[in-house]
């Protein structure tokens, strides 16, 4: 990139010169080489001020940058630069990844068959004719619908023993075996000859029922 240097009321140290062209560097590799670039030092009483005009194919940039010295005056000068000349290219970037609208593939039209055509060509005829009958009719007729009959489902019933307990069990030893056969109801004794009915309920919890 070529930089042309300008120095108001300021002298250009050589380092300051190294340093800008360094920066204007940077700045060139987000750009192109066929940019250029002029910067500007000044002073305005206790304020040192860079000016940095970068001039590419498609985008002009321009930064300034204050300080209490020329190098943190220009360091925030091409700062700047350096963002607008970032978003410039992110934008560019973005703009070559979209399609050419020529080059967007259209669905080609959904032929329908000739007999699914006449049909519906067809229903539309009957259907205005349909229309003009009504129109000149002068009376309306009422359909009703009875509902079906319900069908009527009988419980399917199936015999199990498996539910009574043979020997007397205590209550503790009813809850194991109800978890060991993996069932929701167990009908047992006691030792005393009482009858119970274990049975688990819908919120998991296990129900006892005293048979008297």
């Amino acid at each position: 990139m070529e930089v042309e240097f300008t120095a108001r009321k300021v002298r250009i140290s050589k380092v300051l010169r190294t340093q800008a062209e360094e920066g204007m560097q940077r700045i060139a590799r987000l750009l192109g080489k066929t940019a250029s670039a002029s910067v500007t030092f000044s002073a305005q009483k206790h304020i040192q001020i860079a000016e940095v005009t970068i001039k590419a194919r498609q985008q002009t940039i321009a930064a300034t940058g204050k300080g209490d010295t020329l190098a943190a005056a220009f360091r925030t000068a091409v700062d700047h630069a350096e963002n607008q000349a970032r978003r410039h290219r992110d934008r560019r970037m973005e703009s070559k990844r979209l399609p050419k609208e020529e080059k967007v593939l259209t669905a080609p039209p959904v032929a329908r068959p000739k007999a699914r055509a006449a049909q519906l060509e067809a229903n539309g005829d009957e259907a205005k004719l349909g229309r003009r009958a009504k129109g000149r009719a002068g009376a309306t007729i009422a359909v009703h619908s009875f509902p079906a009959a319900a069908a009527i489902v009988e419980p399917h019933v199936i015999k199990s023993g498996e539910a009574v307990a043979i020997k007397p069990l205590t209550i503790e030893e009813a809850v194991k075996e109800v978890e060991f056969r993996d069932r929701d109801l167990l009908i047992f004794r006691n030792p005393s000859g009482n009858l119970y009915v274990l049975h688990r309920r819908r919120d998991g919890h296990m129900e006892l029922i005293e048979i008297p």
